[in-house]
């Protein structure tokens, strides 16, 4: 692999764009947690967009992501209506990376640019990751606008 790297890529289909956080279990989340959640998220009102990534870096944890400036800003307004509406309350911009990993290495890479990776992003999909595991479980998919 280029630059030294020795890490595992991750499986192509766990590759996600985390928007929202909201907590660390090994259990499912409560039917109530998950409608709660989808309702909150349903009232996210944003047309469909493009997004890209456009460089490639590492982070100081050891991901190696894909990322990007301009061609990352309706990630940056989803994630910030995404977060006011699960929070229950709109609150100032919050510090908010958009990126996807593709893997885990102790090797550093400097940010350089790449051909864009790009495409329309045209729903939310909440996600149970069960930790440890490599699994991810669909708990609901609501469309944007």
């Amino acid at each position: 692999m280029s630059h030294g790297l020795t890490g595992k890529p991750l499986q192509k289909e766990h590759f996600h764009v985390t928007l929202f956080h909201v907590g660390d279990d090994i259990c499912d989340p409560s039917p109530e947690l998950v409608d709660v959640l989808t309702e909150r998220a349903a009232r996210v009102v944003m047309p469909s967009f493009r997004a890209a990534f456009d460089r490639v870096m590492s982070f100081r944890n050891g991901a190696l992501v894909l990322s990007g400036d301009d061609s990352v800003i309706g990630l940056e307004i989803l994630q910030q209506r995404l977060s006011d509406a699960l929070d229950g309350r709109p609150r100032p911009a919050r510090s908010f990376t958009p990126h996807m990993t593709l893997l885990r290495d102790r090797q550093q890479v400097a940010a350089h640019p790449i051909e864009p990776v790009s495409w329309t992003v045209r729903e939310v999909v909440l996600v149970h990751s069960l930790l440890g595991r490599t699994t991810h479980r669909y708990v609901a998919r609501l469309p944007l606008a």
